[in-house]
């Protein structure tokens, strides 16, 4: 046997043994794998009843815990069916085994030299899910109507989320690193700009949208302060998502690293964290919160979870008056 032969012969035996693993330890006792219809709608119970207590908790927070400035600011949220939708969808995709085979193994294959992000991109999966469309005009105080000149979506990710503003706005800008996340931008037909480039375009944005990127942000504070200046004077506003317990590194090929400028939110609850980032953060930025909810961001799964979820506070902010 010549070495090519051999060494097509080991790839193959990988391949095969990579994707009996993966099927080894793939969730398979849920209720879309199970035959008899009896056992699958007494799982499929068990799992809704788990499901509907988990999601109240995505929601919920006690007001008493938050400081006395943010307290009367609170928004309530609920789950809606735009966020039902999402779920099902997700859990419809987790269960394309071929699919998520193919992910995995591409996943597994371009990690060390690709991003995350970039990967997603690829393969086209990884959605999120932030607000829905209600959730989105309720912290805005606007109704469906409402339109104004421009929105710029940073960090837009494949603009799913953008969508979710975009329909509000005459022009639609995003930033993204990401080169097959810009393709999926573009696709959208929303303006792409360079992340260097949206500060300096001439004209001002009458919302910004930072959409869990500040703990990924090599700059964070700088940030703020570029988007402060970029905002439209009185009537901007920046709507901000931030995952809590507050963990900021960033993303450099396939490595994680400490961002070069440190941000330290302190406190152990989703309350006293939100109102620590009030305190020592957004005033020292220049900014002053108008809203804040709580909600899951959410993201599509693989073959191991139907979707991911974490912590996330929005925070609706303007610039406050007595800060140059």
């Amino acid at each position: 046997m010549c070495p090519l032969q051999l060494r097509t012969l080991v790839f193959g035996a990988w391949v095969l043994g990579y994707v009996a693993f993966l099927l080894s330890v793939r969730k398979m006792w849920t209720g879309k794998y199970v035959r008899s219809p009896l056992v699958r709608s007494l799982i499929n119970n068990m799992v809704s009843e788990g499901d509907a207590t988990e999601t109240e908790q995505w929601y919920r927070c006690c007001p008493d815990l938050l400081g006395e400035s943010v307290r009367p600011l609170f928004v309530q949220s609920h789950l809606d069916s735009d966020t039902k939708t999402f779920l099902k969808r997700s859990v419809e995709k987790s269960g394309w085994m071929f699919t998520q085979l193919y992910h995995s193994f591409m996943s597994s294959v371009l990690s060390p030299v690709v991003s995350r992000t970039s990967i997603n991109g690829f393969l086209g999966r990884g959605s999120m899910f932030v607000f829905s469309a209600e959730q989105f005009r309720q912290l805005l105080r606007i109704d469906p109507e409402w339109r104004a000149e421009r929105l710029l979506d940073l960090g837009a990710g494949d603009g799913g989320v953008t969508e979710v503003m975009g329909s509000h706005f005459r022009e639609v800008y995003a930033t993204e690193v990401s080169a097959p996340m810009k393709w999926h931008l573009q696709r959208r037909s929303y303006k792409v700009l360079g992340i260097d480039e949206w500060q300096q375009t001439g004209f001002l944005y009458d919302v910004i949208s930072c959409l869990n990127l500040l703990d990924r942000c090599d700059d964070p504070l700088h940030l703020l302060r570029d988007i402060r200046r970029s905002l439209v004077l009185n009537t901007g506003r920046l709507v901000l998502a931030v995952v809590l317990p507050f963990q900021p590194y960033v993303e450099v090929g396939g490595r994680w690293q400490r961002p070069t400028e440190h941000v330290k939110v302190k406190g152990k609850k989703w309350e006293e964290q939100v109102t620590n980032l009030n305190n020592e953060v957004f005033l020292k930025a220049g900014f002053e919160v108008e809203a804040v909810t709580r909600v899951p961001y959410l993201c599509e799964g693989d073959m191991y979870n139907d979707y991911y979820v974490l912590d996330d506070a929005v925070f609706v902010l303007k610039a406050a008056d007595d800060t140059e």
